[in-house]
């Protein structure tokens, strides 16, 4: 899986968070050198909490063998406040999402040359309920389905669609993200993502208006085969 801070997901691991969760991108050059005191796995991540200059603080990293009581380093960070981690059933109140740990202080200069998991476009996104709802399309507006179906014809091009709002997550790397839902689906594709400055409440019913995006990378495995990007609400 692919993991650029630049863009952390926040989406990622983000997206799945029932909390409001804050970030800041943080691209300072210098190394930091940090020794283990915790280490927390679950099934792609470590939660490790290390002494940096003598403070505790937890950082987060894709699963790597760690040992407690050695020396590690690492680079630029996301900071994110209030996370919650579902696999851990724990909200850290700050937590530092690395590119990577390294035994060495080189080491976390040079370029990563493996994926540490596989790359599966929709593996790391959020799972998403299918919920009750049937929101017909008007003369205006086209439904999630005819989208999936067509989604090459919609490629880059400006679409309007009414849903129910199925999930919101607000200020995720400066903009809210929604996921609507309208009742159709294709091929087992019901739950379109939407970017935008607007906010919602889970449960309202909005039109929304915005561009087309195919396979978009975020990193940390968060690929959207289909996006809606910079939408705006219609009254």
């Amino acid at each position: 899986m692919k993991f650029y801070l630049s863009l952390l997901v926040t989406m990622v691991l983000l997206l799945s968070c029932n909390k409001t969760t804050k970030t800041k991108a943080t691209n300072e050059p210098d190394i930091h050198k940090a020794i283990v005191q915790e280490v927390l796995h679950v099934k792609e991540y470590s939660y490790i909490r290390v002494l940096e200059d003598g403070v505790e603080k937890w950082i987060a990293a894709p699963s790597t063998v760690v040992e407690t009581g050695g020396t590690y380093y690492f680079g630029k960070t996301m900071e994110m406040q209030n996370f919650e981690s579902k696999d851990l059933n724990k909200t850290f109140e700050t937590i530092y999402f690395v590119e990577k740990i390294s035994t060495t202080a080189a080491d976390t200069k040079l370029p990563l040359t493996t994926n540490p998991h596989p790359v599966n476009p929709e593996a790391t996104k959020p799972t998403i309920e299918k919920i009750e709802v049937n929101v017909e399309a008007s003369e205006n507006t086209i439904s999630i389905a005819e989208l999936f179906k067509n989604r090459d014809n919609y490629n880059n091009k400006i679409v309007r669609l009414k849903g129910k709002v199925a999930k919101f997550n607000p200020a995720i790397m400066g903009i809210n993200w929604i996921h609507i839902q309208d009742g159709t689906d294709f091929n087992g594709e019901f739950d379109l993502t939407v970017t935008t400055s607007a906010t919602v409440q889970i449960g309202d019913v909005v039109t929304v208006e915005g561009k087309v995006a195919l396979n978009k990378d975020f990193g940390a495995g968060y690929i959207y085969t289909i996006i809606i990007e910079e939408a705006t609400l219609i009254n």
